[in-house]
Parts: C-alpha cells; sequence; structure tokens
C-alpha cells in the first residue's frame, strides 16, 4: 500500500452545463452568495484546501464564468462539447496535462454553494488513509453525495464515458471499496432551479 503522504488528490470543478432547470436569463453559478458568484466561491474552497491542483471545466457561457475565476490559481479547461453532457466534462477535465498520472480525482460539482476546504480535506485524509485504492464519497446522515474521490485505477473507464452520465456506473462496476465519510448537509445540497438558489441563501443574477 502506497505510504499515505505519498498520495496526491486533484480537484476537478465541473462548470460546464447548461443549467436549463433555471429558466431563461440566469445561471445558477452566477448568482452570489454572500457578494460571491457561485463557481467563484466553490472554486476559492477548492483552493483553500490541500488539493494538489484544481480544475474547473467550463462551457455554457464560458466568458462569464471564466472572467469570475481570472484571479485564481486554478487551471481553466473548455468543454467545447458541454452540450453532450457531463461525461464530456469529465472526460475534459481529465485529460488536463497532468492529471492522469495523479492519484485520485475529486469530482466537484460546482452548484453546492455549501462545500468548503475542510470538507474537502477530510475527503481527502479519507482517501490517504484508504492507500488510493477506494472510491471516496461525501455523505449526509448515510445517505451519499457529492464530492466524490476517483482512484487513478478508474481513469482508463472513466475515459470511456459518453453522454449525460456521470462517473457512478465506473464506480459501480469497479470492485473498489466505497468509502462513505460524513461532512453533514453540504453533501446534498445543490442549486438547480432559481428557488433552491434562494432557498440556499444566494442571489440570481443575470
Amino acid at each position: 500500500m502506497p505510504d499515505p503522504k505519498t498520495l496526491h488528490t486533484a480537484i476537478l470543478i465541473l462548470a460546464a452545463g447548461r443549467a436549463s432547470r433555471m429558466g431563461e436569463g440566469t445561471h445558477k453559478l452566477l448568482a452570489e452568495f454572500q457578494g460571491v458568484p457561485l463557481v467563484r466561491r466553490v472554486a476559492g474552497s477548492a483552493v483553500a484546501s490541500r488539493a494538489a491542483a484544481v480544475t474547473v471545466v467550463t462551457g455554457h457561457r464560458r466568458a462569464e464564468i471564466e472572467a469570475c475565476l481570472s484571479d485564481l490559481p486554478v487551471d481553466v479547461c473548455f468543454n467545447s462539447a458541454y452540450a453532450e453532457g457531463m461525461a464530456t466534462s469529465l472526460v475534459a477535465g481529465l485529460q488536463t496535462t497532468g492529471r492522469m498520472e495523479i492519484d485520485g480525482i475529486m469530482v466537484v460539482l460546482a452548484d453546492m454553494p455549501d462545500l468548503t476546504s475542510a470538507h474537502f480535506d477530510r475527503l481527502m485524509a479519507a482517501f490517504e488513509e484508504a492507500g488510493g485504492d477506494a472510491v471516496i464519497r461525501a455523505a449526509s446522515n448515510g445517505q451519499p453525495g457529492n464530492p466524490v474521490i476517483l482512484p487513478r485505477q478508474l481513469y482508463p473507464e472513466l475515459l470511456q464515458l459518453k453522454g449525460d452520465r456521470g462517473a457512478k456506473s465506473v464506480i459501480m462496476d469497479s470492485s473498489l471499496p466505497i468509502i462513505d465519510v460524513e461532512i453533514g448537509p453540504a453533501a446534498l445540497v445543490d442549486v438547480d432551479t432559481p428557488d433552491a438558489v434562494v432557498a440556499a441563501g444566494g442571489i440570481l443574477k443575470r
């Protein structure tokens, strides 16, 4: 088993989707939480964690999303095929320079406003304790949620994903153990609709 001290995890933030449930004009990732656009809030928490690197995959409304990130130390990857679904963003992010050599990739959905650097660090610690040989999944009161850390053993299968699919099928088809890590309600809070944005404390922006 690898020495936990030698394991490294990169964070991959998925921010390319069309946010179709938001209706016309507004975009959930541009909604402001405590004066900060949501995509920047999540990226900022990722940067403040001890992740080895942070990549943000953009797509829909690319210019505005990337403008929110311009002064953050993140790698921005534009997914030109974003309209084809989530799988294309996973593949694009994994293909960012150097990511295929890293021990684990933490997949973070950009529409989860309550995630903090402490949550990310807790998940990475669990990955290290497992020797990099397990899927680490955030949970709240026993209910699985996000983010999820995917170990390097799964990268070849992830690169084969197509369409609007996440990594769930790859995880379930693998023989790797799945370790759920309690991080509280933040594991389940995402904002897919205008009402959800407001309920989570956000202010909609066009």
